[in-house]
């Protein structure tokens, strides 16, 4: 993927190396709800992390969206990172903003307003509770901000098989599409519909359409910005797809487990991450990712 000369963006706020964490000790357990307290108890996996979160963040996303104490974020340094992995991130967040600002509005009607990628290593604070490596990027629909520890991007291509710049820029769009469809009001409202389901696994499948609406938006940012600059090259797809396989709930599970628990997931399947995001890259339109229709 090309990704070196479509301007970097500014709205980075780059907490690396910080090591007067401001989180607040233990409090982020009252912070995080049960749902996501339940995805922080999966983090045994045998890889160390729990890759199911490397792209997602679901359980950020969707239990935290009912306000809350929120912990105090300290200030990192603004602006466009000097370190090629700080530029890259800054390069895609640029393409998106560039990218949703037209199609949003033109698609929607709905404004696009940006959000800020923070980069941190190992632990940060967020509107949404305590963040950790383990938990991989998220979206807090709380402060408006997408949280990323680069060291994700070593982890897909050592742990998960994964790797390559449009891979890594899939898993960032994926992020603003939370983004984005906290905009659109889809991610308010399907909070509220997980807060009241009658089970742990309604709230689970509600999840799941969160999740791969949110992959079908990063199809479309892809496709569009293509369609702008010519910069998606071949074997580009082919790796985000291998991506999205590999993250899949079915194949993590059966891979840790020998089987699967469909109720459970909160991802979706592997073969459910391809359609929509292949669905999103096809079309090229919002309309095409309504996951709650389906």
């Amino acid at each position: 993927m090309k990704w070196e000369d479509y301007g970097q963006s500014e709205n980075i706020e780059d907490r690396r190396g910080d090591t007067q964490y401001a989180g607040g000790g233990g409090g982020s357990s009252g912070h995080l709800g049960l749902g996501a307290m339940i995805v922080l108890g999966l983090v045994g996996y045998a890889l160390g992390i729990d890759p199911r979160l490397l792209i997602g963040g679901a359980e950020m996303v969707s239990r935290m969206g009912g306000g809350g104490q929120q912990e105090v974020a300290r200030k990192g340094e603004v602006g466009v990172p000097k370190d090629q992995v700080g530029r890259f991130v800054a390069s895609i967040l640029s393409q998106n903003e560039q990218v949703w600002g037209e199609v949003l509005p033109a698609q929607t009607g709905v404004k696009f307003k940006p959000a800020p990628i923070v980069l941190f290593n190992g632990m940060t604070s967020s509107g949404c509770g305590t963040a950790q490596s383990a938990m991989g990027p998220f979206y807090c629909p709380i402060d408006g901000k997408i949280y990323l520890d680069t060291s994700f991007f070593r982890d897909m291509k050592t742990k998960l098989g994964g790797g390559g710049d449009f891979a890594y820029a899939y898993v960032i769009s994926h992020e603003m599409g939370h983004h984005i469809q906290d905009l659109l009001g889809v991610l308010p409202k399907a909070q509220a519909a997980q807060k009241n389901a009658s089970s742990e696994g309604q709230a689970n499948a509600i999840s799941v359409r969160i999740e791969l609406q949110a992959d079908c938006l990063a199809g479309v940012w892809a496709a569009n910005a293509n369609e702008k600059w010519q910069n998606i090259e071949p074997g580009d797809v082919e790796k985000a797809i291998a991506t999205a396989q590999a993250i899949g709930d079915d194949r993590l599970q059966k891979s840790q487990r020998g089987f699967a628990v469909p109720d459970s997931f909160t991802h979706g399947s592997s073969a459910q991450r391809v359609q929509w995001l292949q669905r999103g890259l096809q079309s090229g339109k919002v309309s095409s990712c309504n996951t709650f229709a389906n």
